[in-house]
């Protein structure tokens, strides 16, 4: 095993990542529950919520608003999947036998935050196809759509990194899911993700506006060409204005930030 796992960081890492995705492959639990949620999701806030809140088209223009929220929710709270099964690695010892090998230090980090995003990449096909079924078009173009798909793939990336620094500080793998789901359930939901930003008080609109979750699901939204269902007035705040540059900003800050982070916090952390 020493043998294969030797090599560049590139290789050790791909090696890494294909370990996590065997696991996916060994325990389908794990992708069936990733993508229940967000078929549920989609199904109960097109056809409960939809028609309230858009009632001139019985819902059918809320449903196009919803998707890119969907998917921006979805693939942020995927990242926690990072932090989860590296500290479940931590806890049992994995972490330890890879650094007793001969392979690169950053493998193991790079290799788990790239199988998560081959995982997300399964969801975000699972939820369109549950998009189209629903009422949701692409009505932009095929490759800004594929564009979208990249800017809510990058930001997932990035916050994967924070949940590997998560993972490898916090004292165990329920840690990790509880402590994401406190910080990422009012960040997801504190944005345009469900209803537009104008239907939001005044202090919360403003955060709204400068949360980097409502930049990424704007780009997807305009990107896929998917209107407000209310109307209203055209976002003022700089981040709306620009969203895809907000969401590359914010994903760039991150990985610089995270990723020095949790490799340090990789090379010195210890069986639990």
């Amino acid at each position: 095993m020493s043998s294969t796992l030797h090599g560049t960081p590139v290789a050790d890492s791909l090696v890494v990542a294909k370990r996590n995705l065997i696991k996916i492959k060994r325990v389908p639990d794990l992708l069936v529950f990733t993508t229940m949620s967000p078929i549920m999701f989609i199904l109960l806030f097109a056809y409960v919520f939809g028609g309230a809140i858009d009632q001139q088209s019985g819902g059918d223009a809320y449903r196009e608003f919803l998707i890119a929220g969907i998917f921006a929710q979805t693939v942020v709270f995927g990242s926690t999947i990072t932090g989860y099964a590296l500290a479940e690695d931590l806890k049992k010892g994995i972490i330890d036998r890879f650094r007793s090998l001969p392979m690169s230090p950053s493998a193991v980090l790079a290799g788990r935050t790239f199988s998560d995003v081959l995982n997300n990449v399964i969801v975000l096909i699972v939820m369109s196809l549950t998009g189209l079924l629903v009422g949701w078009r692409i009505r932009e173009g095929v490759l800004n759509a594929l564009w979208a798909y990249v800017l809510l793939l990058v930001f997932a990336y990035a916050i994967s990194w924070i949940m590997a620094w998560i993972g490898m500080l916090v004292p165990s793998p329920e840690v990790v899911n509880n402590a994401a789901f406190m910080v990422i359930f009012p960040l997801t939901f504190i944005a345009n993700t469900f209803v537009p930003l104008e239907t939001l008080p005044g202090p919360l609109q403003t955060f709204a506006e400068w949360n980097p979750v409502s930049a990424v699901t704007q780009a997807a939204r305009e990107l896929f060409g998917n209107t407000n269902p209310i109307g209203g007035p055209e976002p003022t705040a700089w981040p709306l204005q620009h969203p895809e540059l907000y969401t590359l900003i914010w994903s760039a800050l991150i990985l610089a930030i995270f990723i020095p982070l949790a490799s340090r916090q990789y090379r010195r952390a210890t069986s639990r």
